[in-house]
């Protein structure tokens, strides 16, 4: 095989790598912007079992799981396509130039064109305030529902005690994974 060939049979290997890549991409975007309706549908559904006159004592904090998996459940997904996106900025992009002769940013070019468009920063901040307040605020909630209910009871004062840790720590994992930087087309 000669230099030509060498170089033609990487860069398909490149390109397959690409595609597959940008499918997986795409799969998890819908997957995790699925998971937003399915915690509203979530909610929903415990909330009609709580705001019935004959719901159990603690029936607020069936809340809190449905937030806290389906949440820890979109980080996953989301840290996921954030990390494929880098990959093909950092890694793929000058592999592709390498073997065209031109530079990183002169390929895969909507990798960084995205993330330097006017607004990207607001965007990601209210991006951050729904995903805090979809996943970890009616956690918070049904905590203090459950706290302020007539005879609280300890067992589930346990529960909600665990259930408010974990909702602190999903916190903390989704503001730490908010990438709010924006980029110009130079890697």
């Amino acid at each position: 095989m000669d230099d030509r060939e060498h170089r033609a049979a990487r860069r398909e290997v490149l390109l397959l790598e690409y595609e597959v890549l940008k499918a997986e991409q795409k799969a998890r975007i819908i997957a995790r912007d699925h998971l937003m309706y399915a915690t509203l549908a979530g909610l929903v559904s415990v909330l009609v079992v709580v705001l019935t006159a004959d719901a159990p004592a603690g029936a607020v904090l069936l809340l809190p799981p449905v937030c806290l998996v389906l949440g820890w459940t979109y980080l996953a997904n989301d840290q996921k396509i954030s990390a494929a996106g880098r990959y093909l900025r950092d890694e793929l992009a000058p592999r592709f130039a390498e073997l065209t002769g031109t530079r990183p940013d002169e390929v895969l070019c909507w990798e960084w064109a995205h993330r330097s468009e006017p607004g990207r920063s607001v965007a990601k901040i209210l991006q951050l305030a729904v995903d805090l307040i979809m996943f970890v605020v009616p956690t918070a909630v049904a905590v203090v529902l459950h706290w302020t209910a007539a005879t609280p009871g300890r067992g589930l004062s346990l529960v909600a005690v665990a259930e408010l840790a974990a909702a602190a720590v999903l916190a903390v994992r989704i503001v730490l994974a908010a990438d709010f930087a924006s980029e110009g087309r130079t890697p």
